[in-house]
């Protein structure tokens, strides 16, 4: 394991993460002696308009995959329309790959509560939601515990802190359907309907939840709010980039000494990371990685120097997505990796749109014959045809998430494909998984 040089080890950024190892930071008692519910009441005597633009004007973007701006979409919710507004928040953390939120919410779940009520309040909602993923158990106690103490602190219900604000907060499990991490499937859901995605437009923000306007966010967006509210625009921007702004928390998994959560200033390359994360283990070297989950197109060790910021990564040809960085080595094979991916989106596909409903089936199918020493030539432009019909042709994102594997892996490492069909690589798979796959 290699120690990170100095000028590495100083771009790490704890925000959000700050409270994370002081001892029992979940609780209101100790997340108030730590500026806790500071910003809520410097909030409350702002008018709502002006925490939108404060919003906007620190460059926060979205933290669950998009990046849209912040800021923009708070504003887009009509005022004066007579109808109730809904602040949503995005908890279903189901991406391979993606654990950014879960540790958030189960270590500082009062940063996200505070963060519910200055949002609401911007928007002039009333209620909010919290909809975490079902399997999230621990971090759903966590959060109904803060909900609890805040209510009972008399920071949500009722004309919070004599402000004439109310605001009530719920936190609903959902049924573990990664679909419901699509922000109108969950939607659907927390209706009581089966989550599957929605015809936009309307979008959310002028006919979302109950057909009102709604805010739906994720849980690094509405939890970095506090700390604007405190530190000011000029502040945040200060770390970052000057399109991507602000602190994020990158995700690193696979084969590397220390896998784990590394807050830094977006625009860090992988190459600073992996050093902060103690570098590559012994015997292994890099050979792709996901910059963003499973659903953003791979990268190679080519792009180690690749700004992990939002137009860094596109530049490169991929996503930003979650900063869920899957770090594979030489000794990972791309085409079986891709196969694992496949698996679960076949498994989690809502079955709604024929793109994404066949697409999927029939590509698993496919990967089961190349792995198992029965594939063809031919199928490898029967995975480039398919994955182009379901990109862009799906419902929604679920199925361009399940192509851009399949795209890249086909783009960077066509050989290894090649290797099983030629006879070139040992079969990763048993005649068992051909069961149904011709």
């Amino acid at each position: 394991m290699t120690q990170p040089r100095p000028e590495v080890l100083q771009k790490l950024t704890p925000v959000l993460t700050k409270r994370w190892l002081s001892p029992d930071a979940w609780q209101i008692g100790v997340y108030q002696r730590l500026d806790g519910y500071q910003a809520v009441r410097k909030a409350l005597d702002v008018h709502p308009d002006d925490l939108i633009q404060l919003i906007k004007d620190s460059g926060l973007r979205g933290r669950g995959g998009a990046g849209f701006p912040t800021g923009l979409k708070w504003g887009f919710i009509p005022q004066g329309d007579g109808k109730p507004h809904y602040l949503v928040i995005n908890a279903d953390e189901g991406e391979p790959g993606t654990c950014k939120d879960l540790p958030l919410m189960t270590y500082d779940p009062h940063s996200l509560v505070e963060g519910a009520i200055i949002a609401s309040y911007a928007i002039r909602a009333n209620r909010a939601f919290i909809y975490i993923r079902g399997e999230a158990v621990h971090a759903a106690r966590r959060l109904r515990n803060a909900v609890r103490e805040a209510y009972a602190a008399g920071y949500l219900g009722e004309n919070i802190l004599g402000s004439g604000f109310d605001l009530e907060l719920v936190v609903h499990s959902g049924a573990g359907a990664y679909i419901c991490g699509e922000e109108t499937a969950l939607l659907d859901s927390l209706e009581g309907f089966r989550g599957q995605p929605r015809l936009r437009p309307p979008f959310p923000a002028v006919a979302g939840l109950y057909a009102s306007p709604t805010v739906v966010n994720n849980v690094g967006t509405i939890a970095s709010v506090p700390y604007i509210v405190l530190g000011g625009a000029d502040w945040w921007k200060s770390m970052g980039t000057e399109k991507s702004a602000g602190p994020m928390i990158y995700s690193l998994s696979g084969r590397i000494a220390n896998p784990g959560q590394y807050e830094c200033g977006l625009g860090i390359t992988l190459r600073e990371l992996i050093e902060l994360a103690g570098g590559m283990r012994p015997g292994h070297n890099l050979k792709f990685w996901t910059p963003g989950g499973s659903s953003t197109p791979i990268l190679t060790a080519e792009h180690i120097d690749t700004p992990m910021d939002f137009e860094g990564v596109a530049a490169a040809g991929s996503i930003l997505g979650t900063t869920a960085m899957q770090i594979f080595s030489d000794q990972d094979c791309p085409v079986y990796n891709t196969w694992r991916w496949l698996e679960f989106y076949h498994h989690e596909s809502c079955g709604k749109c024929t793109p994404c409903r066949e697409g999927n089936y029939w590509m698993v199918r496919t990967y089961r014959r190349i792995l198992a020493g029965h594939g063809t030539y031919a199928d490898l432009d029967t995975l480039q045809d398919t994955a182009d019909n379901i990109f862009g042709r799906s419902f929604c994102g679920l199925g361009d998430g399940a192509a851009t594997p399949v795209v890249s892996t086909l783009k960077w490492f066509r050989d290894d494909y090649l290797g099983y069909i030629e006879g070139r690589t040992a079969p990763r798979l048993s005649e068992k998984s051909l069961v149904g796959a011709h």
